[in-house]
């Protein structure tokens, strides 16, 4: 991470991020940014995003869930749900179907092969997982997890 020292001019020598490095926003964007390109790294480019990824996990626990259902347990806004949702229809991981108790949704399922990439892409995600929290013992993991929780107010 970058320094909070004074530069000394040179292109080459840290720059002071200033209060930046006191913000709990940018250290959160910092963090995100690594670990999005560790995704990116463990799982392949061509593969899913992390949103992606959450999606098929969420849609596979709870098969016939709507859009709205979806959004709402990930914090997303309806025109992202849709979206991620045609991205993934589209690559033929996930089928809406007539919602059976109301004609104006759908309810959302794998197909099978969401399922078998969901199962396929896991282990590298857990991989991932473990990678990004290699320096952090479990306890502390559990820890930084309660209280980004906290932060999200979940």
């Amino acid at each position: 991470m970058p320094s909070d020292k004074p530069s000394g001019g040179d292109r080459y020598t840290e720059i002071s991020l200033g209060l930046l490095t006191t913000l709990l926003g940018y250290n959160l964007r910092r963090a995100q940014v690594a670990v999005f390109q560790n995704f990116t790294e463990m799982v392949g480019a061509s593969e899913l995003t992390p949103g992606q990824f959450g999606v098929l996990v969420v849609i596979d626990a709870n098969p016939g869930l709507s859009q709205t259902q979806l959004g709402n347990a990930l914090g997303i806004d309806r025109s992202t749900v849709v979206a991620v949702i045609d991205r993934l229809e589209a690559r033929g991981l996930v089928a809406r179907q007539p919602a059976p108790n109301d004609r104006r949704s759908h309810a959302l399922h794998l197909s099978d092969s969401g399922k078998t990439t969901l199962r396929r892409l896991t282990e590298r995600v857990r991989a991932h997982e473990r990678a990004i929290a290699r320096d952090l013992s479990a306890e502390e993991q559990g820890r930084l997890i309660e209280l980004l929780r906290r932060v999200a107010r979940d």
